[in-house]
């Protein structure tokens, strides 16, 4: 029994040496490593940049009076259409004292200078249906006359300017009444009923009474980052995206960039402008975000692979080109000519052929 356990003992000790050195033996060995593998196509590469910016109208018009006072009636609001010289607001004038007090003292002048004139002209005209004064002095008499009741009108019509805002000879173009100098949408009134509203001048940019916009003529304002500017030229088309019309793809066409970049964020940016070409621009508003995207080169039917495959050493590129699978993976470290690149895949110009097999990621 002694001699049973005694060799059943050595039977285990024999087989965990065994066992561990055929571990060890294992875990000495190199892991063999494989890599999955991509062939090269051919395929066209095009590198593009995407601008950020905003549909906005070519013509926005802000509208200001040309008198100040106080709104009396608002004859429009936002999303109005609007022709030139349609009245959109009328403003109820308050006068400033101590011109009102002027104005006043003009009619009280002229109405003097005209009873003075007036007693002259009737004395002059007697003395001349006797023969006494000559024609001339008569005219002369006439003349004055007739002068001082023109200073009377103008005197009084002056008068009612500065307290009514209205002028009795062109009514209908009164500075009361503020009217679109431009055909278009009304974007904005920023202003109520019984605001008060000053006109423009030398001291100030005056209160905006309206905004009004061409919605017909539409351009896309964006920013390109300096890296990228230099890439642009006007002329180039550019393909819009809308983020709130998805089933819209209008067109544009740039027709200005900025001579000078702003500092946005850390970042020299320039202006972009782009003449929009829209099917339906009924749906569109003013100030949508918007996205353009720009092509900046383009190649056509070359040989790609990914990008991901190639190894950038310095100025120079390699790609791994498997040149034996069995028993194991071998690869030779190949230099190639690499050309466009979409981030994704990049064009190889030298160094590769179709019917190559390249090394890509490992898979164990």
């Amino acid at each position: 029994m002694k001699k049973f356990f005694r060799i059943l003992l050595w039977t285990v000790i024999g087989l965990v040496f065994i066992g561990t050195f055929v571990y060890l033996y294992k875990n000495s060995q190199d892991e063999e490593v494989r890599y999955s593998t991509v062939s090269p196509s051919r395929a066209t590469i095009e590198r593009t940049t995407v601008l950020t910016g905003k549909i906005e109208p070519r013509d926005e018009i802000d509208i200001k009076p040309q008198i100040s006072g106080i709104i009396s009636e608002i004859e429009v609001e936002a999303g109005d259409r609007v022709q030139a010289g349609d009245v959109i607001a009328r403003i109820k004038v308050i006068p400033e004292a101590s011109q009102l007090s002027s104005a006043q003292g003009r009619v009280n002048v002229a109405e003097i200078d005209l009873a003075d004139a007036t007693v002259k002209f009737e004395r002059e005209k007697a003395l001349y249906e006797k023969k006494v004064i000559s024609r001339e002095d008569y005219e002369n008499a006439e003349k004055t006359y007739n002068r001082a009741k023109e200073e009377l009108a103008a005197a009084k019509d002056a008068y009612r300017i500065v307290r009514e805002g209205v002028s009795q000879y062109n009514a209908k173009e009164s500075n009361t009444l503020v009217r679109a100098t431009i055909t278009g949408l009304v974007l904005d009134v920023p202003v109520k009923v019984g605001s008060s509203v000053i006109q423009a001048n030398t001291m100030n940019d005056g209160t905006t009474i309206a905004t009004v916009a061409d919605m017909n003529n539409l351009i896309f304002k964006g920013k390109v980052d300096e890296t990228e500017v230099g890439l642009l030229s006007v002329g180039m088309p550019m393909s819009i995206t809308i983020g709130a019309l998805p089933e819209q793809t209008p067109t544009a066409v740039i027709e200005y960039i900025a001579p000078k970049g702003t500092d946005t964020s850390g970042a020299n940016t320039f202006e972009i402008k782009a003449a929009l070409t829209l099917d339906n621009v009924d749906a569109v508003r003013a100030g949508y975000s918007a996205n353009a995207t720009v092509s900046l080169a383009k190649a056509a039917d070359v040989l790609t692979v990914p990008e991901s495959v190639v190894e950038f050493s310095g100025d120079s590129t390699f790609v791994y080109v498997m040149t034996d699978s069995l028993p194991q993976q071998l690869f030779e470290r190949r230099p190639v000519v690499t050309g466009l690149s979409d981030g994704i895949r990049v064009e190889v110009k030298e160094g590769l052929d179709s019917v190559a097999v390249l090394r890509s990621d490992k898979i164990k």
